[in-house]
């Protein structure tokens, strides 16, 4: 098989439109945000600025780092632009997020040349037509083609030879992997697995008892390129998510309560947008040490009134917090509903295991999901902030722009 896949990726995508849109911050260490840092230029990046961190640690790091609001029209707009340009040259192209995308250009060689000169005059086009840096991996299989790109980084171009493709992958740090966090990899290094080619050489049960049958069987098989996923052009989504960064915030319930209302709201609203109420409810709590916990419960019908997508969350939490006592400090909290149902309806009485406020069909909760439809009826009409949860209002203080978690979370 031949190299046809590409991955491509635009390089600090908010920063570099910062950058763009006023020439003044070019070549200096910026930020997007300011109590918590959305994104980072690579000048910052140098320091250890990093995404997700707080605005305090951020300059504490970099004393002349330039923190600025965001332009999120026009990150939305010149991502849009970006992915046009792959749609010129083929029709395969399954869009990742707003600034990352896969192609498939093997039907469209002997009109464009070779996939490693399409990724060129992709690359030219995105620089002379919009004025970002992009960065671009072609490879025979989506796993490799996404980590050529990051290895490709800052603005250039990496075409993994299909002969040669595990002396390529075996020698890279196991975090490049798709899948491996920064608690996966800790774990890895405890057993002394640090590339990718370590990582293809330990015992698979090892692995799976490490990880977890799941994750360690996905993991042996990508450390050895296989990777039999085709781009999915059309592709429906499995789940709804979002997530929140507090800081640094004690694990009360004057914190966690508000937020997760906040964040079932953003959920919950979109599941009921598209008519695809979910069965299965995530949490997860990350602590002051980066270290994460989730937890998750699957319900006997599916739901998407958003009181009560935010009680089983809460109910989630606080096993979290009790399982782990000596935990004080939350640093993000986020909800995920997966196993999305494709109706609207709602059926009466369900009996899910639950007490009564959290039962699907009860009186109580038809009551409340009429309400969450006029909520959406009138955010509809008049933006998001004409009406919501006097909770929330009151008791979250939001250090990430909602316009910015818009474009991060993927929609239905």
């Amino acid at each position: 098989m031949e190299a046809n896949i590409l991955h491509a990726d635009l390089d600090a995508f908010y920063a570099s439109v910062e950058q763009l849109l006023d020439p003044a911050l070019r070549g200096k260490p910026i930020a997007v945000g300011g109590g918590v840092v959305l994104a980072a230029s690579y000048e910052a990046k140098a320091f250890g600025v990093r995404g997700g961190m707080p605005g305090r640690r951020a300059r504490e790091l970099c004393p002349q780092l330039i923190f600025v609001g965001g332009h999120f029209k026009d990150y939305q707009r010149l991502g849009d632009a970006a992915i046009k340009v792959f749609g010129d040259f083929t029709p395969v192209v399954e869009r990742i997020s707003i600034d990352e995308a896969f192609a498939d250009v093997a039907g469209c060689t002997h009109l464009f040349g070779s996939p490693a000169e399409i990724a060129g005059k992709i690359r030219r086009r995105v620089r002379a037509e919009l004025g970002l840096p992009i960065s671009v991996g072609v490879a025979r299989t989506k796993h490799l083609a996404k980590i050529a790109s990051q290895v490709a980084k800052p603005d250039g171009l990496v075409v993994v030879d299909p002969r040669h493709e595990l002396e390529f992958l075996h020698e890279l740090p196991v975090e490049l992997m798709w899948g491996v966090g920064p608690v996966t990899r800790e774990r890895l290094a405890g057993i002394g697995v640090n590339t990718i080619g370590e990582l293809a050489k330990t015992n698979s049960g090892a692995l799976e008892r490490l990880l977890g049958p799941a994750a360690g069987e996905k993991l042996n098989a990508l450390a050895w390129n296989r990777d039999p996923r085709k781009l999915e052009t059309q592709r429906r989504a499995r789940s709804a998510g979002a997530q929140s960064a507090l800081g640094r915030k004690p694990a009360d319930e004057q914190v966690f309560v508000p937020a997760l209302l906040h964040l079932a709201d953003r959920v919950a609203t979109r599941l009921r947008a598209k008519s695809r109420p979910g069965r299965t409810v995530t949490v997860r709590v990350r602590f002051a040490d980066l270290r994460s916990v989730t937890r998750s419960v699957t319900l006997d019908q599916p739901i998407s009134a958003t009181a009560m997508l935010a009680e089983i969350a809460e109910a989630l939490v606080r096993k979290v917090l009790i399982d782990h006592p000596h935990e004080k400090t939350i640093s993000l909290l986020a909800i995920a509903v997966s196993h999305l149902e494709q109706h609207a309806g709602l059926q009466l009485e369900l009996p899910l295991g639950l007490d009564d406020r959290r039962r699907p069909g009860t009186r109580k909760d038809a009551a409340r999901w009429i309400a969450d439809r006029a909520i959406d009826k009138i955010r509809d009409r008049f933006g998001w902030e004409a009406v919501g949860y006097a909770s929330v209002a009151l008791g979250l203080q939001r250090s990430v722009p909602d316009a910015f978690r818009e474009l991060a979370e993927k929609e239905l």
